[in-house]
């Protein structure tokens, strides 16, 4: 008796080449994407004479100059907003609050903000600027 051997199937192309240009792509699109949420209205932050680098991280409130409010990008009226801060900072005690306000936004748009997120339990609110320019030598 003469056993045969089955004959092996046909090895279909490799798909690692694909994964790695999956990859790549995946590397590439992170690198240029933008990671902070945007206000679906325009927001221009004043022009700051002092201060520091803004801190990575937490939750960013914009104010357009007519009052409107988005946290990270989702519209919302002022009385979602304490609901909202609450949840998160279950989430994360040490979270920080970003208000990012339109430079032309009135200050009886912003403050109130402020001390909602101080109630509610934010610790650390960081107020957007924009750096000043830098003096022209001559």
């Amino acid at each position: 008796m003469k056993l045969t051997r089955r004959a092996r199937p046909e090895q279909s192309e490799t798909i690692v080449a694909l994964i790695d240009v999956v990859f790549f792509l995946l590397v590439f699109f992170m690198l240029i994407g933008r990671m902070d949420a945007t206000a679906p209205f325009d927001v221009s932050p004043p022009v700051a004479a002092t201060g520091r680098d803004m801190p990575s991280g937490g939750m960013t409130l914009s104010v357009s100059a007519t009052g409107l409010l988005a946290l990270d990008g989702r519209e919302l009226t002022e009385n979602e907003l304490p609901d909202l801060i609450a949840a998160r900072l279950r989430d994360d005690p040490d979270l920080r609050l970003r208000v990012n306000a339109h430079r032309d936004a009135e200050l009886r748009f912003v403050l109130p903000l402020v001390g909602l997120a101080e109630a509610s339990g934010v610790r650390d609110v960081v107020l957007v600027v924009t750096p000043a320019p830098a003096p022209v030598a001559q």
